[in-house]
């Protein structure tokens, strides 16, 4: 059974737009959104761990980096009680 994807991609004006399973798939489409566009883990604005023109560099320069600093922030998000 396919599991349900985690992470949703809203554009600059929080409207829903793609649930991705990767932050790398996800982090290319906040590139193509570009600014105020974000990537979350759930549906709220707490849920946010990305957020486009508001981190050190764009995701367009590097899904990796972007995807790595996501996994940071969930790890972090999970460790918090």
């Amino acid at each position: 059974m396919a599991s349900t994807p985690r992470f949703k991609v809203y554009d600059a004006d929080n409207v829903y737009q793609a649930a991705c399973k990767h932050p790398e798939e996800a982090a290319a489409l906040v590139a193509l959104l570009g600014p105020g566009s974000s990537i979350r883990d759930g549906h709220t604005k707490a849920d946010i761990v990305w957020l486009e023109g508001e981190e050190a560099s764009p995701a367009g320069d590097s899904y990796d980096l972007a995807a790595g600093t996501v996994w940071q922030r969930v790890e972090s998000r999970m460790a918090t009680p």
